[in-house]
């Protein structure tokens, strides 16, 4: 895991696809998400069983959830700063061995504000590999292999999601959601040893100074050019950027929703599914398994923004379809809607380390995160609230509002040409 870099090493064009460094790159990724995202999402399919056992509503359920996406997206900015300093590799293999270590711990909490205290600190800590990736991604992969790397690694997470959620369903199901959640985390803890071990060294990593910025200590003038403020403002002031950002945090947000209560409404009456039928759900993941990995070449002949809007409008139509009132039905519309929700994802991640000149890209994809992070958070609990208010029609609404303004913004905006 040494990260030395020299200007020398810094010239190459990077890994290309085929290379045996850039496989085992991509295969320690893999292993990196499913730590990541096996352990965030795990409670998703346990919502259920944690509302009735702690007699609470499912918005306050979904809090456990949210709140670990919240610590994900307050965690993302520091972490990006961090391994500006300690490097990309150090960085993500510090945050998930903690988050792994520390999701164990949080299984045994006796109370509700415990839990939630727990899943919190843990989302700061599991921050580090979103954080990083796609700037790890876009130093060490060469660009014309970029956005097929990202989209590999966002099918990697998605296999993590959708891990996480199916051991934690049927093992809490048999003895409880505190055993399902602790299931996970030890497999988690497996995943990232498995991360250590395969990650090859960076190769174009030469760090910027960012602790000494981010403690303050004045070792860096104020008026840097690569200041860490200076990065932050730079990419906060690019009208392409923002717009990217919000395709994360209106997409997720809607798609966390969209997950969130299915489950409740399955589960409720007029279905009154198993909550390990229910699980099973969460297969559709591997519906965004493969759009994500193929997004990225689709991509490359027929352009970003195209397959943006193409996996925008499959997210809507699919939802619209999971307002029918059999079961088949409803998977047919999640299946659409997983499928779309990735393709859109790997595009608008994977395109802001292409946007950015290099400077602060670890910043550029941070603020990607702490937006993507901070929908799941918001409409992830929203759309409980509407769910009991309004049912399951209300939850739709929101999913398809979101989603409608993510793809007005991308046509406003992400067609115009870059300057």
């Amino acid at each position: 895991m040494t990260e030395g870099a020299s200007a020398a090493s810094r010239s190459d064009g990077g890994h290309r696809r085929g290379d045996p460094a850039y496989r085992r790159m991509l295969l320690a990724l893999f292993f990196a998400g499913v730590a990541t995202f096996a352990q965030l999402y795990s409670p998703q399919a346990l919502l259920p069983d944690i509302a009735e056992t702690l007699g609470v509503t499912p918005a306050t359920s979904a809090l456990v959830l949210s709140f670990s996406t919240i610590g994900l997206a307050i965690g993302v900015l520091p972490w990006t700063v961090v391994s500006d300093r300690i490097g990309r590799v150090r960085a993500m293999a510090i945050s998930i061995a903690s988050a792994s270590l520390l999701g164990a711990l949080v299984s045994f909490a006796d109370s509700l504000p415990l839990l939630i205290a727990g899943r919190f600190v843990e989302g700061l800590l599991v921050a580090g590999v979103p954080a990083v990736v796609i700037a790890f991604l876009s130093e060490e992969v060469h660009a014309g292999d970029a956005a097929r790397a990202a989209g590999t690694y966002v099918a990697g997470t998605s296999i993590g999601g959708l891990s996480g959620r199916l051991i934690a369903g049927p093992v809490g199901e048999a003895l409880g959601w505190r055993v399902g959640v602790l299931s996970v985390a030890l497999v988690c803890m497996i995943a990232a040893a498995a991360f250590i071990a395969l990650v090859p060294a960076s190769r174009r990593f030469g760090g910027v100074g960012g602790l000494e910025e981010l403690e303050g200590l004045g070792r860096a003038p104020t008026d840097a050019p690569h200041s860490v403020t200076r990065r932050i403002l730079s990419n906060l002031r690019s009208p392409r950027l923002l717009a990217l950002y919000a395709q994360g945090f209106l997409l997720m947000g809607g798609f966390v929703a969209l997950y969130n209560y299915l489950s409740f409404r399955l589960t409720g009456p007029g279905f009154d599914l198993s909550p390990t039928l229910v699980t099973l759900i969460f297969l559709a993941y591997l519906a965004g398994t493969w759009s994500s990995g193929v997004s990225g070449g689709i991509a490359a002949r027929r352009g970003r923004l195209a397959v943006l809007l193409a996996g925008i409008a499959a997210l809507i139509l699919g939802t619209l379809v999971t307002l029918g009132d059999s079961v088949p039905v409803i998977i047919v519309g999640l299946v659409i809607a997983t499928a779309g929700f990735f393709a859109a994802h790997s595009i608008a991640s994977g395109w802001t380390g292409q946007v950015t000149d290099g400077v602060g890209r670890a910043q550029t994809a941070g603020l990607y995160n702490v937006a993507y992070y901070a929908g799941s958070s918001l409409f992830g609990w929203l759309g409980g609230i509407l769910f009991v208010s309004a049912g399951w029609p209300g939850v739709v609404v929101l999913v398809v509002g979101l989603a409608a303004l993510a793809a007005g913004l991308a046509l406003a905006v992400l067609r115009r040409p870059m300057r």
